[in-house]
């Protein structure tokens, strides 16, 4: 099964998300078959990097969002400008 989560980069104690594309069974960092956007937690405000067609994309693939993933989505429509 396919998901849309989020891999921890950045140094410690500033973490930088990239949004994935990757198998559920794999590890939080491992090989995925998309990036499709960036969210940075550290910056103020927080900054969020989505590629919304391709999300969409492969949600119609069957790929299903984290709980945090759909967080961002929902809260950072396709149509809004990027902050």
């Amino acid at each position: 099964m396919l998901m849309i989560r989020l891999a921890r980069f950045g140094a410690k104690k500033k973490p930088v998300y990239r949004v994935v594309v990757i198998e559920k069974e794999r590890a939080r960092d491992g090989r995925n078959l998309e990036v499709v956007g960036q969210y940075n937690p550290v910056a103020h405000p927080a900054k969020v990097d989505l590629v919304h067609d391709r999300i969409a994309h492969w949600i119609k693939m069957g790929a299903k969002p984290s709980a945090t993933v759909a967080r961002l989505l929902r809260d950072h429509p396709a149509g809004e400008p990027a902050a």
